[in-house]
C-alpha cells in the first residue's frame, strides 16, 4: 500500500532532484522513496562506512605504488649519478670550457627528449617492469 506524503524541499534540493529524475529517467517518487529507505535503514551507517574502507583501502594501493615508483626512480638517479662520477675523468681548463658547451646542448636534447617522451605517454617504469618480466620468462 502507498501512502500519500507531503514534503517541502528547498529550491535547490527541489532542482536537483528534477535533474536526478530527468537524467535518470526515474520519477521523484521513486528516487525519494530510495533516498528515505537508505537513510532510515538500520545499516545504512555500516554500509558507508564499508564505501570509506573501499575507497582508503583503494587510496592506500595508490600511495603504495606511488611510493614504489618513487624509490625505482630514486635508486636509477643513484646508480646513474655514480656509474657517471666513476666513469667522468677530470679535464683541463680548456677542455672543461669546450664540455661546458658541448653539455649545454646536451642538455637541450634531453629537454627535448623528455618532453616527447612525457608527451607520448610512455613511462619507462613500464618499460623497466616489461623487460624484467621477459628476462624472468626466458
Amino acid at each position: 500500500m502507498k501512502v500519500q506524503a507531503k514534503v517541502f524541499l528547498s529550491g535547490d534540493l527541489a532542482r536537483a532532484l528534477d535533474e536526478r529524475a530527468r537524467r535518470t529517467r526515474r520519477s521523484k517518487s521513486e528516487i525519494t522513496q530510495a533516498a528515505l529507505a537508505a537513510f532510515l535503514s538500520p545499516d545504512s551507517g555500516e554500509a558507508a562506512e564499508a564505501a570509506l574502507v573501499r575507497r582508503l583501502d583503494r587510496i592506500n594501493r595508490e600511495l603504495e605504488r606511488l611510493d614504489r615508483d618513487v624509490t625505482i626512480s630514486n635508486e636509477a638517479l643513484a646508480l646513474l649519478i655514480k656509474a657517471w662520477l666513476t666513469a667522468t675523468p677530470t679535464l683541463s681548463e680548456t677542455d672543461q670550457r669546450a664540455q661546458n658547451a658541448k653539455g649545454q646542448q646536451r642538455y637541450a636534447g634531453f629537454l627535448d627528449a623528455l618532453a616527447r617522451r612525457l608527451s607520448s605517454g610512455r613511462l619507462l617504469r613500464n618499460e623497466v617492469l616489461e623487460e624484467r618480466g621477459a628476462k624472468a620468462e626466458v
